[in-house]
């Protein structure tokens, strides 16, 4: 059998009780590599400090919108990034899959690893929106230098920057029909009449 993986509900309630988070037994990198080759834990989690949590299932608009950010990132960025779509980085406790990330290099540096870090990291928090803020530390902390979480039913993107230890010194909200000009990436623009058009 698998072994269980949390979700988020219970992420953002069992762990919230101290005596519990102590109790709790952390997962290695390592042997979420292994238990993953063997085929002891399903594909769809991710490694988040220590504690193997179960991703959501990805609804349409989710599915939209990462494809709508990874072509309009695709199309506006310089050849020394490149996209990453739901795919792992590898941090010191974490294993995230962000729903998108760009990352400094060629993809082929990346054949043998996942990137340790990123210029930017996406999230989509269509149902999401508490384990998504969740995981600011967890980029933080891994020197992600700009984090955005789009929340499609308010029609915003909160944006991290800053990071600074386990945290981002800098949280903004954008909403309607504002532009957002990231500071990771000083070209690129995010138009959110575009991103929530009806």
């Amino acid at each position: 059998m698998y072994p269980p993986a949390v979700t988020a509900c219970a992420m953002t309630s069992i762990l919230d009780n101290p005596a519990v988070r102590q109790a709790v037994l952390p997962v290695t990198v390592d042997q979420y590599h292994r238990w993953g080759a063997t085929g002891l834990i399903r594909e769809n989690t991710e490694l988040l400090r220590g504690i193997i949590v179960e991703k959501m299932i990805k609804s349409p608009l989710h599915s939209w919108l990462v494809q709508f950010l990874v072509e309009r990132l695709r199309a506006d960025l310089s050849a020394e990034f490149h996209v990453r779509q739901e795919q792992p980085l590898t941090f010191t406790d974490s294993e995230p899959e962000p729903d998108v990330a760009v990352v400094a290099g060629n993809p082929d540096a990346y054949r043998s690893t996942h990137p340790s870090s990123a210029r930017l990291v996406i999230e989509i928090a269509v149902t999401s929106l508490e384990l998504d803020r969740e995981k600011a530390g967890v980029y933080a902390a891994a020197g992600v230098g700009e984090y955005l979480i789009i929340v499609p039913d308010q029609q915003c993107v909160e944006v991290y920057t800053d990071p600074q230890g386990s945290g981002y010194r800098e949280v903004r909200t954008f909403r309607g029909g504002e532009r957002i000009r990231l500071t990771s990436l000083p070209d690129v623009t995010v138009d959110l009449s575009a991103l929530f058009q009806n």
